[in-house]
């Protein structure tokens, strides 16, 4: 089989709107909140129960005419059956396309060889999870416009049924070498799907993961190009997380100051984590330099994760150091321990690497 290489391009990230409760102004203004914070695609499932074929339309079609006025993409994962009901066919894309659908996610009911001419109208997403190598031969024999073509996974409502972290490697790694552009879900942190309201992830060990966090671990571990957050919402501080590392790479992380520490306004602000980087801790690069005074013992208890901690004067020249701990680590009498990382944002203390930047801001 001849590989089909595509040129990537930048990731892309997105959200999921589902039409079955309605659309109302709540979920305009989460568009368009989303979209100012660097997301530019929109997934959405026309699954339509059947007394609701005509709502299903309307509702469609109101979204399509939001996410083109907001320049984003628009997803739509169907069946053969699903179109028919609300009056549409991929023997006529330039309905499709009025709607405001850029993209169909197509599972059950369609041919490759439908595929393959459907492709040369409109983007189209297969199942990443089943898709193979006949059906890639197929698509070739069929004149299939693979810059046309994305491989997407499913996401899992039901706890346990997640896809393991391996198996999506070795997954995307065959996709990619065909030259696909592949996407995945994460979970949101708001508002959930029913009817299990148990998370959307691709991955089984996202369901309760910071959805930032999963995100990341996607895009540079997984070979995932587009990451869409699967639940309906995301807290508004995880969507300024998510604009901050897209657009300034740079982690926000919440703090809460340990009872009347003296140190916690000076750990506060933009840190940077050494070139250097240490097992144990994340080291701020410089920040001892910025000291004035003398950091007397106090609070040199256990320090756990998530501990924000700062040498005092029994360290000697290490005065000022300060440290976010990623390892649980023994009490010091030399460290003392300033603030704590809350526990939604810990998830993303692996991610911050050699060089990267964060940023202590306390959660009021």
């Amino acid at each position: 089989m001849k590989a089909i290489l595509i040129e990537g391009g930048e990731y892309l990230l997105g959200l999921s709107v589902f039409l079955g409760e309605g659309l109302k102004a709540e979920t305009k203004n989460y568009l368009e909140t989303l979209q100012q914070a660097g997301f530019s695609s929109v997934f959405t499932s026309l699954h339509i129960p059947e007394d609701d074929a005509t709502l299903y339309r309307e509702r469609l079609e109101t979204l399509g005419y939001w996410t083109q006025a907001l320049q984003m993409d628009l997803t739509a994962d169907i069946s053969g059956k699903a179109l028919e009901k609300i009056g549409l066919t991929i023997s006529d894309p330039v309905s499709i396309k009025q709607t405001g659908i850029t993209s169909l996610r197509v599972d059950d009911g369609f041919s490759n060889r439908e595929i393959a001419d459907l492709s040369h109208h409109l983007k189209v997403a297969l199942n990443a999870s089943t898709i193979d190598e006949d059906d890639v031969q197929e698509l070739i024999d069929d004149g299939a416009d693979f810059k046309q073509l994305t491989a997407f996974h499913n996401y899992y409502p039901r706890p346990e049924t997640g896809l393991d972290k391996k198996v999506l490697i070795q997954k995307n790694h065959w996709l990619k070498s065909i030259g696909f552009r592949v996407a995945a879900f994460v979970p949101g942190d708001k508002t959930f799907r029913g009817p299990l309201y148990q998370h959307l992830p691709t991955l089984e060990d996202h369901r309760e993961r910071h959805p930032l966090a999963s995100a990341i671990e996607l895009q540079k571990d997984c070979l995932t190009d587009d990451v869409y957050i699967g639940d309906p919402m995301i807290k508004a501080f995880t969507i300024r997380q998510f604009q901050s590392y897209h657009k300034n790479k740079t982690y926000l992380l919440r703090v809460r100051p340990v009872a009347d520490s003296q140190w916690f306004d000076f750990i506060l602000g933009q840190h940077q984590n050494r070139r250097d980087p240490a097992r144990d801790v994340i080291r701020s690069a410089g920040a001892r330099l910025n000291i004035h005074g003398t950091v007397e013992p106090q609070h040199t208890f256990i320090r756990t994760k998530g501990s924000v901690t700062i040498d005092n004067c029994l360290y000697g020249r290490y005065m000022g150091e300060t440290q976010i701990v990623v390892s649980d680590l023994p009490a010091d009498e030399k460290v003392n321990v300033a603030a704590q990382v809350i526990q939604e944002d810990r998830d993303l203390l692996q991610l911050i690497k050699a060089g990267d930047l964060f940023e202590l801001q306390n959660d009021i």
